[in-house]
């Protein structure tokens, strides 16, 4: 598996980046989308990010579509929801797939690295995703080490190394993620 800083991505404005970009940097990378239930996370990972990042926290916006098609926007409407409505300054990056056969080499490397994900009410809140999704007539999410859902969050410290991986109910000031977070700054 390729090092995330070697991994090419697109900023949301379309030029071409990498996670390099952040080398030496806390990153928190998210899949978010406009349009679930856990969409107001993008207020609490704006807060976290402007709390951390002059001690060097970077949040990694990644929108994407797997999951109920909540994020359907261009990726021009995206950016657009997330200033005017969460005041969002945090870096975000082109719409990517995150599971599937289409699965972003990023998100492939991220789950390599971090399988399991860190959350008390995981099986809880797949139980009520899958009665959701089965109510819906769709198809069912993805089992372990899969991303679950939107807002799934990876932490990756100053030296480019996946640490943490929280499940998508687990809020990101929640204190787990806050002490993770801690910790990687220090390291």
């Amino acid at each position: 598996m390729p090092a995330v800083y070697d991994i090419p991505v697109n900023r949301i404005t379309g030029e071409g980046a990498s996670l390099a970009d952040y080398r030496g940097k806390v990153l928190l990378v998210v899949n978010v989308a406009s349009k679930c239930g856990l969409t107001p996370q993008y207020d609490a990972l704006e807060k976290l990010y402007s709390r951390f990042k002059d001690s060097g926290l970077v949040v990694c916006g990644f929108p994407a579509n797997d999951f109920g098609a909540q994020e359907p926007g261009s990726n021009e409407e995206i950016q657009t929801f997330c200033r005017s409505t969460f005041g969002v300054d945090f870096p975000m990056f082109q719409k990517v797939a995150v599971t599937g056969p289409d699965t972003h080499p990023l998100y492939q490397t991220l789950i390599a690295a971090q399988p399991k994900a860190i959350g008390d009410t995981r099986p809880g809140f797949r139980e009520n995703l899958n009665g959701f999704l089965s109510s819906k007539h769709n198809s069912t999410t993805n089992p372990e080490p899969g991303i679950l859902w939107n807002f799934e969050k990876f932490l990756i410290d100053r030296n480019g190394n996946v640490v943490a991986r929280f499940s998508p109910e687990v809020l990101p000031d929640d204190p787990a993620v806050v002490a993770a977070i801690e910790s990687a700054l220090n390291s």
